[in-house]
């Protein structure tokens, strides 16, 4: 059948999407939903949604992916025909049965997922299975090398290139803007691809943007890390293992996360990786909550690394409370800023870089991996050296901390008794700053006055909310009267809170890349 073609303008996420009018795909044989093949010249399969006013008799509505595929113009004329489901929907459908999928099969979903040939149902459904059945090693790994095979691979001409990653889960880890310079400065090679915050107040390109710009495409993220041995950038800019962008936002929807370690993984192999540290923050409030889940983490990362030809180490850290005294993009910024410059010592942050970065010193085959970290940062070779990215990127290498502008709009929350700072919940300050504004209001975010374990008289300040409006400082003030983020009590206090009434909880879902 041939249609005319009316070009909609609107972008789909990647997904070749037409519109049909309902005689029309009638007469095709097609249902929402359903596929059909465009040819002119090219061909491409697309997803089909059914229009009964906005597409004439005889047209077909096409979105951008389809129009760039065909190079379609106004009122061109393609040839249409019904298309057969993808094959790649019977190995969905052995998934969600039970069954463990060969890597041919994992990589026909991946490849359809890429191309646009899975609808949102569908993915969502393999999502699902995935989370629901399990994911062993072995369809890790083929996920894995999948989602790197389907997307571009960078190459640099190093026999070793070190990166490092965090599983994520607390606020307020702005390490990877000290660790990376820290590295580099030694004269390792360190391509960081960064993700933006999903459910976080600020991922690090979040952070790092407030620095300098993180857009760059490959050959000018390559060009900078040959020039100074490191970067920072935002991976979505680069089309690493694109499968996993839309994983991502599958699983953020349903509030799973079966997916991580091929995530982590894939990454990590597209972008040339051979030496890999991954952070695994440990605690309440964190994603993983003992210490003995860690471990157990970690034997898997290092498996996978292993499989995927990357030589991996994992760090445990501690996850009960922020990192550093701030959160959120610029304020992170900030902090890392003057920790480099050495005008302020900040020492769980400090500690936790260099542990990082000399971790992956000492996987490179250097000694005394914490020394010499915290040797880079002392002489200010680090500072020199984020200076000399943020030039190369296309920022101010002059830029001060105070040049970095924070929300003008604060709100200050006070102690209402004496005692000891206990706990601290992350899920609530993470929840407050995001409704601050964080991320997308750079200057959002809460800076702290106390931490774990700080002695607190009655009516001192615990932390302060910034907020570009004021609006949203309203929001996070109606967070406060309900919920309590920072708990103060005697030392040996053991008492939380009675339960008089069956309560609502409210789990917190946690998705970082």
């Amino acid at each position: 059948m041939k249609l005319r073609v009316s070009i909609s303008g609107v972008e789909s996420g990647g997904k070749p999407i037409v519109a049909l009018n309902k005689y029309d795909a009638d007469e095709i044989g097609v249902t929402a939903s359903g596929r059909i093949r465009l040819r002119l010249k090219k061909e491409i399969t697309a997803i089909v949604n059914i229009a009964t006013t906005s597409v004439k008799r005889g047209f077909i509505g096409v979105n951008e992916e389809v129009r760039e595929v065909l190079g379609l113009k106004p009122n061109s004329v393609v040839d249409v025909e019904i298309a057969a489901f993808p094959k790649s929907l019977q190995f969905i459908r052995y998934k969600l049965a039970g069954r463990k999928l060969l890597y041919e099969e994992v990589y026909e979903i991946v490849k359809d997922v890429v191309e646009g040939n899975l609808n949102e149902n569908e993915i969502a459904a393999f999502v699902t299975a995935l989370h629901v059945q399990g994911l062993g090693l072995d369809e890790a790994t083929s996920l894995a090398s999948s989602m790197v095979k389907t997307g571009k691979q960078l190459k640099f001409r190093k026999n070793i290139i070190v990166d490092k990653h965090s599983i994520g889960g607390v606020p307020g880890d702005k390490t990877t803007i000290l660790v990376v310079p820290i590295v580099a400065a030694a004269g390792l090679t360190i391509p960081k691809t960064s993700s933006r915050a999903i459910t976080s107040a600020a991922g690090t390109a979040d952070r790092a943007e407030t620095l300098m710009p993180v857009n760059l495409g490959s050959e000018e993220m390559k060009k900078v890390v040959h020039k100074c041995n490191g970067c920072i950038v935002w991976g979505g800019a680069l089309e690493l293992a694109p499968a996993d962008d839309v994983f991502v936002r599958t699983e953020y929807s349903l509030h799973i996360d079966p997916l991580l370690l091929p995530s982590i993984m894939s990454k990590k192999k597209a972008v040339g990786a051979t030496h890999l540290v991954v952070d695994i923050p440990t605690g309440r409030g964190a994603k993983v909550k003992t210490v003995g889940e860690a471990d157990l983490l970690a034997k898997d990362i290092i498996e996978l690394g292993r499989r995927m030809k990357i030589h991996t180490h994992c760090v445990i850290t501690h996850g009960e409370q922020p990192i550093g005294l701030s959160v959120g993009p610029a304020l992170e910024a900030r902090e890392a800023l003057e920790v480099l410059m050495k005008k302020r010592n900040v020492l769980d942050l400090t500690d936790k870089a260099c542990h990082i970065a000399g971790a992956i010193f000492e996987i490179a085959g250097k000694k005394n991996g914490y020394n010499l970290a915290k040797d880079v940062l002392r002489t200010g070779k680090a500072e020199k050296k984020l200076r000399e990215i943020i030039s190369l990127q296309g920022g101010n290498s002059k830029l001060k901390p105070d040049d970095l502008v924070t929300g003008d709009q604060t709100l200050q929350i006070k102690a209402k008794k004496t005692g000891q700072v206990l706990w601290m919940d992350n899920h609530i300050l993470v929840e407050i700053a995001r409704a601050s504004g964080a991320p997308k209001d750079k200057g959002a975010g809460i800076v702290f006055n106390k931490k774990c374990g700080d002695k607190v008289t009655n009516n001192e300040i615990l932390f302060t909310i910034y907020a570009e409006k004021s609006r949203k400082l309203s929001r996070a003030q109606d967070i406060l009267n309900e919920q309590e983020p920072i708990g103060i009590g005697k030392t040996i206090e053991m008492f939380i809170h009675t339960v008089k009434e069956p309560p609502i909880v409210r789990r917190a879902f946690v998705l970082d890349r």
